[in-house]
């Protein structure tokens, strides 16, 4: 027990050691703070599960960790990614080198996998959607244009 009652469990944090029979699992009480850390963009937490005593921070499994930069400018490089800027463009227009930014991109890019990885699994997507996506593209790449392909209709 701390100094002042007993620690808060954190029901919305997972343990991060694959090797913990809780891992990924939330809600189970498992969770405690274990201290704080400074940082740019302002103190962090640590956590301990309590099931493998294994310690981790608000940032494990995710882009922004071990980073030293303030999230804000890793975000607004994402966004700007997104948009289509290149990376030219995103390190000179925050001040940084083309090669951080480069690894902020490739770190999100990576995280954004292996969650595809996890939510969209077993998925299945009908044949319609498919079509409808493939028809939608084939009218974006050639605008105004109307062929056999996108009509189905043959030329005989």
């Amino acid at each position: 027990m701390g100094k002042r009652g007993p620690k808060p469990r954190f029901l919305d944090v997972a343990c991060p050691n694959e090797n913990c029979s809780l891992f990924g699992v939330t809600g189970k009480e498992n969770v405690t703070v274990y201290g704080t850390y400074e940082r740019i963009s302002g103190k962090g937490r640590k956590f301990v599960c309590h099931m493998c005593e294994t310690t981790f921070c608000d940032r494990t499994n995710t882009p922004f960790y071990d980073l030293r930069t303030d999230e804000k400018t890793v975000e607004m490089a994402l966004k700007m990614a997104t948009r289509g800027m290149s990376v030219l463009g995103i390190a000179e227009t925050l001040e940084v080198k083309p090669s951080t930014a480069s690894t902020w991109i490739s770190r999100a890019g990576i995280h954004c996998e292996k969650v595809n990885e996890v939510v969209l699994n077993n998925v299945e997507t009908p044949k319609v959607e498919m079509d409808e996506l493939w028809t939608f593209v084939e009218k974006k790449r050639c605008p105004g244009k109307m062929n056999s392909k996108t009509t189905g209709l043959g030329s005989g």
